[in-house]
């Protein structure tokens, strides 16, 4: 069938399909590095591009395939590039897109590697950064320099939750000839669609909601045309940060549930969300489906749910939070995001200690915020979870 034009749960199901020869109901392993020519004719004209046959892995494979093609049709995207990492996918985009004396303009609170890896790598090869709280047009704008080819966001922000108004960021990204690329991993392409609203690139970690099983590490990007497809493609190529075929097999396993996965886990997250905003040891709580959220009018706007993810801070500071993580039963004290296990961890000093403590004050992440990844457990476990967490404070 052609899943175009259906709805997005028979996309998640049939989006990946392939033409298989003995009509396997889900995508087979192509577990090989390389792939027999029918002639020397045939591999002539894969090499020259003139031929759709598979050449090597790093190139190309069915099974890798068949998740690009199904990423791409869920982001309403030209084609995706699967890649071996979410941190390949963030550099996939750097190096396709930003060369000596070239300046990017960065979300201050994003995933700490993707800040990390600009403030400490990309400047030996004459790339400059700056990173501004992306939420506020009016700083985004102050940004730009005359070298300016690149704005990358991460909204909602990492670990802040702070939302960056995606069409916005787009026009002015346009207007001053710079490329718009989209962080989307705390939503999924379920909750958000950043090419809709005028981004020319999406990526995302696939380790987090796509995939949702905590089982492996992967990512990807997606393009809005094909001119760029084509440019970064050839670095994902070039430099090896292809995917496995067992990897994509996995992604394409975990895929198929995403919307159900994310509708228990967003409802769980609103429960918890209300809790911890009404509980007196709790100072503050980020969540983008709660009113009191700063941008909860463009979360409505642009997200199709609140999400998963939370962010709150207790009144003790750190050492409260400390308290709180160091008791947890059902939760788990454990980094990463979007599988259907509840993670709780404390950014500041362990998924963005590589930020430099100026960086991470001017970006909000401040040492009493704590990041709750609510995952598909009961609401009332969780609940009573923290309920007993919190009383040791």
């Amino acid at each position: 069938m052609d899943p175009t034009h259906s709805g997005f749960h028979t996309k998640l199901i049939h989006g990946g399909e392939i033409d298989d020869t003995y009509g396997a109901a889900t995508v087979p392993i192509y577990q090989t590095s390389t792939f027999a020519f029918k002639s020397a004719e045939h591999g002539a004209r894969c090499f020259a591009g003139e031929d759709d046959g598979y050449i090597y892995t790093r190139i190309g494979n069915p099974t890798i395939e068949a998740l690009e093609r199904q990423l791409a049709l869920l982001e309403n995207g030209y084609k995706g590039i699967a890649v071996s990492s979410g941190m390949a996918a963030v550099n996939t985009i750097y190096q396709g897109v930003l060369g000596t004396g070239d300046h990017v303009v960065c979300t201050g609170a994003v995933y700490g590697p993707s800040r990390a890896v600009l403030e400490t790598h990309y400047p030996k090869y004459g790339v400059e950064a700056s990173f501004v709280d992306t939420s506020d047009p009016i700083a985004l704008g102050k940004a730009f320099r005359p070298n300016t080819r690149l704005v990358f966001i991460e909204t909602p922000a990492n670990p802040t939750m702070d939302l960056a108004d995606i069409s916005a960021c787009a026009e002015i990204a346009h207007r001053h000839g710079a490329l718009l690329a989209v962080d989307n991993t705390f939503c999924s392409p379920y909750l958000q669609n950043p090419l809709n609203l005028g981004a020319d690139i999406v990526m995302h970690s696939l380790t987090k909601f796509i995939n949702g099983h905590a089982d492996i590490v992967a990512g990807a990007v997606i393009t809005r045309e094909a001119g760029l497809y084509d440019k970064l493609r050839a670095i994902m190529v070039n430099f090896g940060m292809n995917m496995d075929p067992h990897q994509a097999y996995m992604v394409l396993r975990g895929i198929k549930t995403l919307g159900l996965r994310i509708d228990r886990a967003t409802e769980n997250a609103k429960r918890l969300a209300v809790y911890l905003e009404t509980h007196p040891k709790v100072a503050w709580v980020k969540y983008p489906w709660l009113p009191s959220h700063p941008q909860y009018d463009l979360a409505k706007r642009q997200m199709k749910d609140g999400g998963s993810m939370i962010s709150f801070g207790l009144e003790g500071g750190y050492e409260a939070g400390k308290a709180l993580m160091d008791n947890v039963q059902v939760a788990l004290l454990a980094v990463s995001l979007g599988g259907v296990e509840t993670l709780i961890q404390h950014p500041a000093s362990m998924t963005h200690s590589r930020v430099t403590k100026e960086g991470k004050l001017k970006a909000g992440i401040t040492d009493d915020l704590v990041r709750l990844a609510v995952g598909i457990e009961d609401v009332d476990d969780l609940l009573a979870d923290l309920k007993q967490a919190l009383a040791r404070v």
